[in-house]
């Protein structure tokens, strides 16, 4: 009787073993499908992230040198701007906190366990903030005293540092089509640094002060990659919770430390008694003024937002690659709309900074194909077994 009763638990030991490898390949074919749907979700994402950034990028830079062409002079205003547009952020935030946001559940407990505590987060954004605050000032020299082509070009030199700080800050990986990439860019500017005639090519510029604009878009350059790779370490490390909602707060948090510098600077300075007659002089009217520097404020938020989506839906580095393609953009609107002038060198350097780009994206293509085959022979053997 004992051992007919051993027969029978066997048997139901077994059936049951069946019965969960079945359903563990049902799960595993259910979630192949789910692996293309992420896939979707992923390109999507980033695909709007860097819409948001070439867009708002390209169309802030365009404002912000119609800022200084119809009269504006304040670069401590310039740089206020850049970060002041935040309050147009707690709408998606509110839609966002309302409509998007999960319910509480025992995951986000644990996430929000292992999250970073609000002094430390305070201490990050406060750090951030002021690194943003000094960068904006870089940049709003090198605007002033540069062409706005030869300027967008210069900022190409950004994917360069970031290449340097990802791989000492993010243990980034370089490959030939990498390394190619950042050749070509820097030949790019160094065709730039050499032309006799690429940086004083506007009347209205000193001639003295190019050199203080090619120095100061350089180090805002620098400057700006390695906000990209800190951020990237702190999304990686510290927050760890990769959401919209995250970009947002973070987005909203540091540009208010940002404003609050950029406004000490500007009352320290006595720049803001100089605003009043800036008004009055500006060359399209006050009511222009007040809108040119409201819609730089607008864009420059968009394009900080796609900047920290693309952080960390992808890396600092490919953000900065979607970036740097945008730059090529703002010289042709520039002949446009400022009658800059388009040499050869010019033209030259630019078609170097487009091959270096498509070098970076054909490097990408790569990987993103190997991981493709990597799934399915990890898909392949899992339905072997």
């Amino acid at each position: 009787m004992g051992e007919i009763q051993e027969v029978q638990l066997q048997i139901k030991c077994q059936e049951s073993k069946e019965v969960s490898a079945k359903s563990g390949s049902d799960e595993s074919e259910s979630t192949s499908p789910m692996k293309g749907s992420k896939r979707y979700n992923w390109w999507l994402r980033v695909t709007v992230y860097a819409f948001l950034l070439i867009s708002g990028q390209s169309v802030a830079t365009l404002l912000g040198e119609l800022y200084y062409d119809k009269g504006g002079n304040s670069k401590w205003m310039a740089t206020l701007v850049q970060s002041a547009g935040f309050p147009f952020l707690f709408i998606p935030l509110i839609v966002v906190k309302v409509y998007l946001s999960p319910p509480t559940s025992s995951t986000t407990t644990i996430t929000t366990e292992h999250s970073a505590s609000i002094s430390t987060l305070a201490l990050l954004y406060i750090s951030l903030g002021v690194l943003i605050a000094g960068n904006g000032m870089l940049y709003s020299y090198g605007l002033l005293y540069l062409p706005v082509s030869t300027y967008s070009l210069l900022c190409a030199t950004q994917l360069v540092f970031n290449a340097t700080f990802s791989f000492f800050i993010n243990s980034q990986k370089f490959s030939a089509f990498i390394f190619n990439s950042l050749i070509l860019l820097t030949m790019s500017v160094v065709l730039l640094a050499i032309d006799p005639d690429g940086s004083s090519n506007s009347t209205t510029i000193p001639e003295g002060k190019n050199v203080i604009g090619f120095i100061c878009t350089l180090s805002a350059s620098a400057g700006y990659s390695l906000l990209l790779s800190l951020t990237e370490l702190i999304f990686r490390k510290v927050i760890k919770n990769e959401t919209i909602l995250a970009i947002l707060e973070m987005s909203i948090s540091t540009s208010v430390v940002s404003t609050c510098t950029c406004l000490v600077g500007l009352f320290a300075s006595g720049d803001w008694r100089r605003l009043k007659n800036e008004i009055n002089e500006y060359g399209e009217g006050g009511v222009s003024y007040v809108m040119t520097l409201v819609w730089i404020a607008v864009t420059w938020q968009v394009s900080y937002v796609g900047l920290l989506g693309l952080v960390f839906e992808a890396s600092s580095l490919f953000c900065n690659v979607i970036s740097t393609l945008g730059l090529p953009i703002v010289p042709i609107f520039s002949v446009i709309f400022f009658h800059d002038k388009l040499d050869g060198v010019k033209i030259v350097a630019m078609l170097l900074s487009l091959w270096g780009f498509v070098s970076y994206i054909y490097q990408h293509y790569l990987d993103d194909c190997k991981a493709k085959e990597t799934r399915t022979v990890h898909d392949q053997n899992e339905e072997k077994r």
